[in-house]
C-alpha cells in the first residue's frame, strides 16, 4: 500500500492544472487517472481562455485571473502550447442582439473589461467571409486561444518535473475515510492512502463524491464539432454568434425549433494547424458521446448562415465530449467542510479550458491553507445545499 499526501483523481486538465501549481509550491502529489491523460472532455473541446461570454463581475474576473496565469505560463512551461492571444468577438444578426451588445459591451466595460463594440464596416474588416446583412457585434482583447491537449500535456511535463507522481490507467474503485482521518483510495493498479483528496473527475466527479457519501451536483452536458479544413484564410480568430451566450445561459432566441432543440449556436474557432474547429451544441444526453448527424448537420447549416461562402470547405472530422453542467453556470472549487481533507475542483461546463489554470492555483492555495487568488464564496461546494432550503 502506497502513502500519498495529495491524491488528484482525474487526468484531464484539471488534474494538470492542480498538479503544477500543487507540486510547484512543494505538495507531495499523486495524480490517479482511469484511462489515459486528457482522454475525457480535455481532448473533446475547443481550446479558448475567454472573457467575452462570462457575466461581468465575479465570473469574468475569475477568467481574467486565469488569462493573466495563462500568459504567464506560456513563457514558464517548457512543453509549447499553441498559446496565441488574438481576442475574440461576438456577431449579431439583427437590432435586439445589437440592443443586448451594447448593454453587455457597458456591463464589462463597467466590471474593467476590455470590451467596444464593432459596426458592420468593422466585420468587414475582420473577414470577406461573413454574411453581408450581419448588424455588428463586440469584441473582447483579452482572449486567448491554446492547445487544450497540449497544455494538459505541458502541465503534467512541469509537474513531473517538480516531483509529482502521474499513474495513467489507474481508476478509483473506492474511497474511505478513517478515524485518524487518513483516506483509503482503492483502484484497478492498487491501494493508496493519502492525507488530502482532490475529486477532479469532471462529468465523474458525483461518482467520486458518492463514494464518500457526498453530493456533487454535475450533470453531463453533450457539445459536439466539426473539424474543416481551411483552403482559405476565413478567419484569424475566435468568432461566436450573440446568440450564444443565450443558448449557454437558457434564453430565449430567434431560431427553427431543431437549431433551439440541440442548443446549435455558432462557434468557429481557427487552430495553429490552420484547420478551422466549428460549433456547437448542448444537449443533455447522459454519457453519450456519439456524434449525432443531425446535429452536425445543424452545426454545418448555422456556421453558413454567418459564413455562406464556407460551403464548399472539407469536413476532417466530427466529434463529441461532455461538459461537467451545474445549474448556476459557475465550477465548483472548493473543500467539503464536513469531510476535512476532500476537495472538490470540476463542473467547469464549457468553461474548463479557460478555468483551469485558476482552479489549479485556488486548489493549490486551499491546501497550503493561504489567502486565495480570487474569491471563492461562489464556488463552495454547499451553496447548492443552500438554495435547496431555502
Amino acid at each position: 500500500m502506497s502513502h500519498c499526501d495529495v491524491v488528484v483523481i482525474g487526468g484531464g486538465i484539471m488534474g494538470a492544472a492542480i498538479a503544477h501549481y500543487g507540486a510547484k509550491s512543494g505538495l507531495d502529489i499523486t495524480v490517479l487517472e482511469k484511462k489515459e491523460l486528457a482522454s475525457g472532455t480535455s481532448s473533446r473541446c475547443d481550446g479558448n481562455i475567454l472573457a467575452i461570454d462570462k457575466d461581468p463581475g465575479f465570473d469574468s474576473q475569475m477568467s481574467l485571473k486565469s488569462q493573466q496565469l495563462v500568459h504567464v505560463l506560456s513563457k514558464e512551461l517548457e512543453v509549447s502550447f499553441e498559446y496565441r492571444n488574438p481576442g475574440s468577438i461576438l456577431v449579431c444578426e439583427n437590432d435586439v442582439e445589437m440592443e443586448a451588445a451594447n448593454k453587455w459591451v457597458n456591463e464589462q466595460l463597467a466590471a474593467g473589461g476590455d470590451f467596444r463594440m464593432l459596426d458592420r464596416a468593422d466585420l468587414r474588416n475582420e473577414s470577406k467571409y461573413f454574411a453581408d446583412d450581419l448588424y455588428g457585434g463586440l469584441e473582447c482583447k483579452t482572449d486567448s486561444t491554446v492547445n487544450p491537449y497540449m497544455l494538459t500535456f505541458s502541465m503534467f511535463h512541469s509537474a513531473k518535473k517538480y516531483g509529482a507522481k502521474i499513474l495513467e490507467n489507474t481508476e478509483v474503485t473506492n474511497i474511505e475515510k478513517d478515524g485518524t482521518g487518513l483516506f483509503t483510495i482503492e483502484t484497478t493498479n492498487g491501494t493508496y492512502t493519502a492525507n488530502k483528496v482532490v475529486n477532479a473527475a469532471g462529468v465523474w466527479a458525483p461518482i467520486i463524491g458518492k463514494m464518500l457519501g457526498v453530493n456533487v451536483p454535475i450533470t453531463p452536458r453533450k457539445g459536439q464539432l466539426i473539424v474543416a479544413s481551411r483552403q482559405q484564410p476565413v478567419g484569424l480568430r475566435k468568432v461566436m454568434e450573440f446568440g450564444y451566450l443565450i443558448s449557454k445561459f437558457g434564453g430565449e432566441r430567434v431560431v427553427d425549433p431543431i437549431t433551439e432543440k440541440y442548443g446549435v449556436a455558432l462557434v468557429f474557432e481557427p487552430t495553429e494547424s490552420q484547420n478551422f474547429l466549428i460549433g456547437s451544441s448542448r444537449e443533455f444526453t447522459g454519457f453519450d458521446t456519439k456524434v449525432n448527424h443531425e446535429v452536425t448537420k445543424y452545426i454545418a447549416k448555422r456556421a453558413m448562415r454567418f459564413y455562406p461562402k464556407i460551403a464548399d470547405m472539407t469536413v476532417i472530422r466530427t466529434y463529441a465530449g461532455l461538459r461537467p453542467w451545474t445549474e448556476d453556470h459557475l465550477p465548483i472549487i472548493s473543500r467539503v467542510d464536513h469531510i476535512p481533507g476532500f476537495y472538490i475542483a470540476a463542473g467547469h461546463e464549457g468553461d474548463g479550458i479557460s478555468l483551469a489554470a485558476v482552479t489549479g492555483k485556488l486548489i493549490e492555495e486551499m491546501i497550503n491553507e493561504k489567502e486565495t487568488c480570487i474569491p471563492t464564496d461562489p464556488l463552495r461546494h454547499d451553496r447548492f445545499r443552500e438554495r435547496v432550503t431555502t
